[in-house]
């Protein structure tokens, strides 16, 4: 195996040498092939640390250019020597400007008070009561829509904005992969002048 391409998709992917040796061995070679197994058994990873308490972390504060919108966030992790690391820092910053661009209101959908989201779905009941659609049709339209309300507030379940094709929430099970603990937002704040 030549060290030169197990250098390369190391840098690409932030997996270990011997990860990336074992991947590149798997795919016989092929560094896109071996790129998605990384990111497969990381999403694995991810799924199995989700669970374990994070009692450590940083407050990352972002401010936007102009000065008039400006971000607090509560970014955990599992031990203070990955609070520090530089790609929980990155995470951070990845996040708040996240927050800073699309104004989420919510962490998650669980976050959403339970009021709230009853209100919505009779309101999306209300709007499709003449269409004479069968009630089961009705309720996956309102599903649906519920789903694309939730990643208009809810900040894991926004498209990011620098690759609208992953959520924030797989943005960040990419970098638990990558550090190896359980990361989670605690809670943020953002004000706008």
């Amino acid at each position: 195996m030549d060290i030169e391409i197990v250098k390369k998709l190391r840098e690409v992917t932030n997996a270990s040498v011997i990860e990336c040796k074992n991947a590149l061995e798997e795919s016989k070679g092929d560094m896109q092939k071996a790129a998605e197994i990384l990111k497969r058994k990381g999403k694995s990873i991810a799924d199995k640390k989700n669970t374990r308490e994070t009692k450590f972390g940083i407050i990352e504060a972002y401010v936007h250019g102009n000065g008039r919108v400006g971000v607090l966030l509560d970014l955990r992790c599992e031990t203070d020597f990955v609070a520090k690391n530089d790609l929980f820092k990155e995470l951070a910053h990845e996040i708040s400007l996240q927050i800073a661009a699309m104004a989420p209101q919510y962490v998650s959908a669980s976050d959403i008070p339970e009021r709230m989201i009853s209100e919505e779905k009779e309101a999306y009941r209300n709007e499709l009561k003449d269409s004479g659609k069968p009630e089961d049709i009705v309720e996956q339209i309102i599903d649906g829509k519920l789903k694309k309300r939730y990643a208009e507030i809810c900040l894991l379940s926004q498209p990011c904005i620098k690759d609208s094709e992953q959520t924030v929430d797989g943005l960040i099970r990419d970098y638990i992969a990558k550090i190896g603990e359980n990361i989670q937002v605690a809670r943020f704040a953002r004000f706008e002048v």
